[in-house]
């Protein structure tokens, strides 16, 4: 296996973090985690879980080959990048760059830039036959400094953001005030191990953002509304991007299937959302006893729960009325995460998983 490490999102880390190993976990790439960092994580696996994590990911920004990792002060980072033979990393005549991210606060904005100029002239020095191109390099040399460590390698792949930009609610032919943004509804798609070629289920699909996510990675994607305008709605969106999944009108307590493979779904709440005159709790405790039965033992369900402020201003928490109710029906949690909305909701992600 490889040593690898990977440069993930602070939007949100721990969802970062979890989404990576998730896809690993789903595609079957064997991996054992080395270190765990801001915005950072080693780990070793085959090179061939890169085109999965590029294909799936949301989070995740650069992956690369590690070659050294050393405490960030220049006795340390000399002396580690002395014990590397980068003629190993650079084909003869290949031309090269130096690149180094710095996380939060760890260092000086200006310490990147040296570091740059300080690695790239000893990688010229060191080896036969290179040179420098900072525009258009064959080869990039990619370092984060993180937790005063310098973690030094080969880029192999990055992740870029603009295709989730273009996904974004406003962006889509039909647009919700309630609806997901693409990054975290794929995020959910992976958290739930969907697999392509398998059966996704959103029961509360509104705009359709998870239909879609589910299905530019693969998935066979199914969606339940009781509104028509979103159904027809999801239809739009869905057509925008060449895609087209199967969208029922119906209400999500009475589901039409005898099984599905992985559940993903945002359900209805707040002022805008329709709620079938029955409480959000209600409604997921409807969901959850309907699919138990629809899902086998490791299969799993992710879904967004809220944490709202009452009118007393006290803090609820779904999940922690749902907990013995969840573990009665036989699932068991595996993973809770919390993404701030607005002032007033936070989502707490959930991935339960059938036992």
């Amino acid at each position: 296996m490889a040593k690898l490490f990977f440069l993930i999102s602070g939007e949100y880390e721990s969802l970062s973090f979890s989404e990576l190993i998730a896809i690993l976990e789903t595609e079957g790439h064997p991996h054992s985690i080395t270190e765990k960092l801001d915005q950072t994580v080693r780990l070793e696996s085959d090179l061939s879980c890169l085109p999965d994590i590029q294909r799936r990911s949301a989070y995740t920004r650069v992956c690369a080959l590690e070659l050294f990792t050393s405490d960030a002060t220049d006795e340390a980072i000399t002396q580690a990048a002395k014990a590397v033979d980068f003629n190993d990393a650079l084909e003869e005549g290949k031309s090269f760059a130096v690149r180094i991210r710095r996380v939060k606060e760890y260092s000086a904005k200006s310490d990147t830039m040296r570091l740059e100029r300080k690695l790239g002239k000893h990688i010229l020095e060191s080896t036969v036959g290179k040179s420098v191109n900072l525009e258009t390099p064959e080869k990039t040399f990619f370092g984060i400094l993180t937790n005063h460590k310098l973690i030094f390698g080969l880029n192999l792949a990055e992740i870029q953001p603009k295709p989730f930009v273009e996904r974004r609610p406003r962006k889509k032919a039909f647009f919700h005030p309630s609806a997901m943004n693409a990054k975290l509804a794929r995020c959910m798609v992976n958290l739930a191990h969907a697999k392509s070629g398998k059966t996704v289920l959103d029961p509360f699909c509104g705009t359709g953002t998870t239909l879609l996510e589910a299905a530019l990675i693969g998935c066979e994607a199914i969606g339940i509304d009781v509104q028509r305008r979103m159904a027809e709605g999801t239809r739009r969106n869905l057509a925008q991007f060449g895609l087209n999944s199967g969208i029922i009108v119906a209400d999500a307590r009475k589901l039409p299937f005898t099984k599905i493979d992985a559940v993903v779904t945002d359900p209805p709440y707040g002022k805008s959302a329709t709620t079938l005159k029955a409480s959000t709790k209600t409604l997921v405790e409807n969901i959850l006893s309907t699919t138990k039965t629809l899902l086998r033992k490791g299969q799993r369900i992710c879904i967004a729960l809220p944490i709202m402020v009452n009118q007393q201003g006290q803090v609820e928490h779904m999940s922690k009325d749902l907990a013995g109710f969840v573990e009665g029906l036989g699932f068991k949690t595996t993973e809770s995460h919390l993404v701030y909305v607005h002032r007033t909701l936070t989502r707490e992600v959930m991935v339960y998983e059938r036992t």
